[in-house]
Protein backbone atom coordinates (compact mmCIF):
# COMPACT_ATOMS: atom_id res chain seq x y z
CA UNK A 1 0.00 0.00 0.00
CA UNK A 2 1.25 3.56 -1.18
CA UNK A 3 1.21 6.56 1.54
CA UNK A 4 0.78 9.97 0.15
CA UNK A 5 1.77 13.16 2.35
CA UNK A 6 -1.84 13.88 2.48
CA UNK A 7 -3.54 15.70 5.49
CA UNK A 8 -6.54 12.78 6.52
CA UNK A 9 -9.44 14.22 4.56
CA UNK A 10 -7.46 13.43 1.69
CA UNK A 11 -6.17 10.02 2.57
CA UNK A 12 -9.71 9.45 3.54
CA UNK A 13 -11.15 10.11 -0.03
CA UNK A 14 -8.03 8.44 -1.57
CA UNK A 15 -8.56 5.34 0.00
CA UNK A 16 -8.79 1.75 -1.47
CA UNK A 17 -7.70 4.22 -5.29
CA UNK A 18 -3.91 4.01 -4.34
CA UNK A 19 -3.95 0.83 -6.47
CA UNK A 20 -5.05 3.05 -9.66
CA UNK A 21 -2.71 6.04 -8.26
CA UNK A 22 1.01 3.85 -8.73
CA UNK A 23 3.21 6.86 -9.66
CA UNK A 24 1.98 9.91 -8.72
CA UNK A 25 3.65 10.53 -5.37
CA UNK A 26 5.25 14.04 -7.27
CA UNK A 27 2.09 14.82 -7.72
CA UNK A 28 1.57 14.82 -3.82
CA UNK A 29 4.71 16.59 -3.51
CA UNK A 30 3.70 19.18 -5.71
CA UNK A 31 0.68 19.66 -4.19
CA UNK A 32 2.45 19.72 -0.98
CA UNK A 33 4.87 22.16 -2.20
CA UNK A 34 2.27 24.08 -3.02
CA UNK A 35 0.29 24.51 -0.24
CA UNK A 36 3.99 25.46 1.68
CA UNK A 37 3.87 28.26 -0.61
CA UNK A 38 0.35 29.65 -0.76
CA UNK A 39 0.35 29.85 3.36
CA UNK A 40 4.33 30.87 3.80
CA UNK A 41 3.00 34.85 4.06
CA UNK A 42 0.39 33.28 6.17
CA UNK A 43 0.60 36.05 9.48
CA UNK A 44 -0.03 33.93 12.34
CA UNK A 45 3.34 32.04 11.73
CA UNK A 46 5.58 32.00 14.35
CA UNK A 47 2.74 31.90 16.88
CA UNK A 48 3.66 34.77 19.84
CA UNK A 49 2.82 36.36 23.29
CA UNK A 50 3.39 39.95 24.95
CA UNK A 51 3.24 40.26 28.34
CA UNK A 52 3.47 42.70 31.02
CA UNK A 53 5.79 41.25 33.75
CA UNK A 54 5.97 44.53 35.76
CA UNK A 55 5.10 48.27 35.44
CA UNK A 56 7.94 48.60 32.62
CA UNK A 57 8.92 45.43 31.50
CA UNK A 58 7.84 43.60 29.04
CA UNK A 59 8.77 40.32 27.26
CA UNK A 60 7.53 39.00 23.67
CA UNK A 61 7.82 35.10 23.46
CA UNK A 62 8.24 33.63 20.05
CA UNK A 63 7.67 29.81 19.62
CA UNK A 64 10.54 29.25 16.81
CA UNK A 65 10.96 25.38 17.76
CA UNK A 66 13.22 23.89 15.19
CA UNK A 67 15.01 27.86 14.33
CA UNK A 68 18.87 28.05 15.55
CA UNK A 69 20.35 30.72 16.97
CA UNK A 70 21.90 31.41 13.33
CA UNK A 71 18.67 30.92 11.63
CA UNK A 72 17.26 34.06 13.45
CA UNK A 73 18.06 37.95 12.58
CA UNK A 74 16.59 40.36 15.29
CA UNK A 75 16.86 44.09 14.19
CA UNK A 76 16.00 47.10 15.76
CA UNK A 77 15.71 50.34 13.05
CA UNK A 78 14.19 53.48 14.47
CA UNK A 79 10.84 52.05 16.45
CA UNK A 80 10.34 48.85 14.76
CA UNK A 81 11.59 45.04 15.60
CA UNK A 82 11.92 42.80 13.24
CA UNK A 83 12.21 38.79 13.91
CA UNK A 84 13.19 36.96 10.84
CA UNK A 85 13.84 33.46 10.31
CA UNK A 86 15.40 31.67 7.13
CA UNK A 87 15.50 27.52 6.99
CA UNK A 88 18.90 25.97 6.21
CA UNK A 89 17.83 23.81 2.52
CA UNK A 90 20.66 21.48 3.61
CA UNK A 91 17.63 19.62 6.02
CA UNK A 92 16.51 16.63 4.72
CA UNK A 93 13.30 17.16 3.87
CA UNK A 94 13.13 13.17 1.97
CA UNK A 95 11.06 10.68 4.09
CA UNK A 96 8.27 12.31 5.56
CA UNK A 97 4.81 10.18 5.21
CA UNK A 98 3.48 13.16 6.98
CA UNK A 99 4.96 16.22 8.22
CA UNK A 100 2.77 18.95 10.35
CA UNK A 101 5.56 20.92 11.52
CA UNK A 102 6.08 24.18 10.01
CA UNK A 103 9.71 25.02 8.94
CA UNK A 104 9.26 28.03 6.82
CA UNK A 105 10.80 31.29 6.66
CA UNK A 106 9.18 34.17 8.60
CA UNK A 107 9.25 37.51 9.34
CA UNK A 108 7.32 39.37 12.04
CA UNK A 109 7.29 42.63 13.08
CA UNK A 110 6.49 44.80 16.29
CA UNK A 111 6.54 48.73 16.27
CA UNK A 112 7.94 49.83 19.85
CA UNK A 113 6.94 52.88 21.96
CA UNK A 114 9.81 55.86 21.59
CA UNK A 115 10.67 55.06 25.23
CA UNK A 116 10.87 51.15 25.00
CA UNK A 117 14.27 49.75 24.65
CA UNK A 118 15.35 46.39 23.87
CA UNK A 119 17.04 44.76 27.02
CA UNK A 120 17.99 41.11 26.49
CA UNK A 121 17.21 38.69 24.10
CA UNK A 122 17.25 34.13 24.79
CA UNK A 123 16.27 31.53 23.10
CA UNK A 124 15.38 28.34 25.20
CA UNK A 125 14.06 25.21 24.45
CA UNK A 126 12.26 26.26 21.16
CA UNK A 127 11.09 29.71 22.56
CA UNK A 128 12.86 33.34 21.41
CA UNK A 129 12.23 35.51 24.24
CA UNK A 130 12.74 39.51 23.92
CA UNK A 131 12.81 41.55 26.89
CA UNK A 132 11.80 45.07 27.13
CA UNK A 133 12.46 47.65 29.61
CA UNK A 134 10.10 51.20 29.08
CA UNK A 135 12.53 53.85 30.17
CA UNK A 136 11.22 56.71 31.38
CA UNK A 137 13.17 60.07 31.46
CA UNK A 138 12.55 61.95 34.40
CA UNK A 139 11.39 64.78 32.79
CA UNK A 140 8.26 62.85 31.80
CA UNK A 141 8.09 61.23 35.17
CA UNK A 142 5.00 62.35 37.62
CA UNK A 143 6.51 65.22 39.68
CA UNK A 144 4.86 67.04 43.00
CA UNK A 145 5.30 70.89 42.55
CA UNK A 146 5.15 72.82 45.78
CA UNK A 147 3.39 75.38 45.95
CA UNK A 148 4.77 79.31 46.51
CA UNK A 149 2.89 80.99 49.22
CA UNK A 150 3.55 84.78 49.38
Amino acid sequence: MTHFPTTSFLADALKGTDRFLVGYDRVFDQLAKAHDHATRNIPNYPPYNIRKTDENRYVIEMAVAGFSESELEITLNDDKLTVEGSVNDSTDKDGFLYQGLAFRDFTRSFTLSDQVEVANVDLTNGLLKIWLDRVVPESKKPQKISINSD
